[in-house]
């Protein structure tokens, strides 16, 4: 095995495809998939599960995956052994987060950190969200409040919802607006693997209807975008809203909103616990 085919069986896990693996990667899905199964051969046992439309861990690669995590990052760290080198935060999160409330809270903390520098890693599951920071592989996670995690979590208040309408919508002008409203037009949804799509289902099941799909995507900047077009109302998250852009935020009615949270291991690092604070306002 090699730590060229961990770091492929991490980036899977992380983007849940191997489509969008191999895209991240910059191989195509062939050798990415070739690579996968000789890792797997080495291990003597499947690692991943391939279903239709999504790839999940076996529990043997639940059990192989921190350890697949922690050889990358030694490895990473003994390249830079004997030179000093700038504190590294490496934070975890969501998509929309990305562009929302971690941008200026980095900006805030590497002024506070000369010479620091930051990674930062974007996931559309809060699921792999968790399964990265647990594994060692950041910092912290900022992104929906995770349902059970054994080190410290700080709630850092709700993202909130809003609907997109191109201009010229003839609802665009109300707001609030009832889901309901919407329940004939075909909509812009997510797939299977971003967060947000368990909660939309749910918000329009709560209006009484079942979303009809006219195209979905894995990200919510695109689904800005495609609903810009006149694809059909999306629900995003005020921090991908783009200034400029021929849409309307309509707010739902009821709101629709989701508590964010910062998370860490039982040890976190002085760097990431600075970071937290800038992000509580500290």
């Amino acid at each position: 095995m090699s730590f060229r085919q961990m770091e492929y069986l991490v980036t899977v896990v992380e983007e849940g495809s191997f489509t969008a693996a191999a895209e991240r990667l910059g191989v195509t899905q062939p050798t990415l998939s070739h690579q996968i199964r000789a890792l797997e051969r080495a291990v003597g046992v499947p690692l991943l599960e391939r279903l239709p439309g999504r790839v999940l861990l076996t529990p043997m690669g639940r059990e192989y995956l921190p350890h697949a995590v922690a050889a990358l990052r030694s490895a990473r760290l003994a390249l830079g052994a004997g030179a000093p080198g700038p504190v590294t935060l490496r934070i975890a999160t969501m998509y929309s987060i990305a562009l929302g409330v971690v941008p200026p809270a980095v900006r805030t903390w590497l002024a506070a950190e000369p010479g620091a520098e930051v990674e930062v890693a974007e996931f559309a599951s809060g699921t792999a969200l968790e399964r990265h920071v647990a594994a060692g592989g950041a910092d912290l996670g900022v992104g929906p409040l995770p349902a059970r995690w054994d080190g410290p979590v700080y709630e850092l208040g709700e993202e909130e919802l809003v609907i997109v309408l191109p201009v010229g919508d003839p609802l665009a002008a109300r707001s609030p607006l009832p889901l309901r409203e919407l329940a004939d037009r075909p909509w812009v949804l997510y797939d299977s693997g971003n967060a947000l799509a368990p909660l939309v289902a749910a918000a329009c099941a709560e209006a009484g209807f079942a979303p009809r799909a006219a195209v979905r995507t894995h990200h919510s900047a695109t689904a800005l975008q495609l609903a810009a077009s006149g694809l059909g109302p999306a629900l995003v998250p005020t921090g991908v809203l783009e200034p400029g852009l021929p849409v309307v935020a309509v707010q739902p009615s009821p709101p629709i909103r989701r508590t964010l949270a910062a998370y860490l291991s039982d040890d976190p690092s002085p760097a990431a616990s600075r970071f937290v604070a800038v992000l509580l306002g500290r």
